[in-house]
Order: structure tokens, then C-alpha cells, then sequence
């Protein structure tokens, strides 16, 4: 089973408000997921990003991948390190 961190769409149509949560790559985009680490706002300006920092340590620590747009979002907050990988 190859786990993902990435984002589940929520919100209304036109105004998107993503989970960060950490789910099996088959699994659909907002489907059964293991746990909600975070949400993501990008209507505000800036963006608000919250996080379970712990939580999102832990799963790279378990080799959960994160997704190209959810990596980003760690950088930037401080979280990922390139080097983490």
C-alpha cells in the first residue's frame, strides 16, 4: 500500500478549500482517507495553511510521499526539508 499526503477538494463550486490528509494512493481524491493533517485556504490572501506538524513528520517518517502541490505547501512552511527525503 503506497501512501500519499496529499489534497481532498472541499468547498463550494468556485470557492475550493482543500485537507491535507494522508490516504492510500488508490483512493479516490476525496474519498476513504487514514488521517487529516492540515487544510489549506487559497482564497485568502496569503494563503492559509494550517498543519499537524507532528503528524506530518511522522508520516514521512512511515515514507508516505507527498504530492508535487503538497510538498511545495511544506517548504513553504517550513516543514520538508529537501533533504528529509
Amino acid at each position: 500500500m503506497a501512501v500519499k499526503i496529499r489534497l481532498a477538494r472541499h468547498g463550494a463550486k468556485k470557492r475550493p478549500f482543500y485537507r491535507i490528509v494522508v490516504a492510500d494512493s488508490e483512493s479516490p481524491r476525496d474519498g476513504r482517507f487514514l488521517e487529516n493533517v492540515g487544510t489549506y485556504n487559497p482564497l485568502q490572501d496569503p494563503a492559509e495553511v494550517t498543519l499537524k506538524t507532528d503528524r506530518v513528520h511522522y508520516w514521512l517518517q512511515q515514507g508516505a510521499i507527498p504530492t508535487d502541490t503538497v510538498r511545495s505547501l511544506l517548504k513553504k512552511e517550513g516543514v520538508f526539508a529537501p533533504a528529509a527525503q
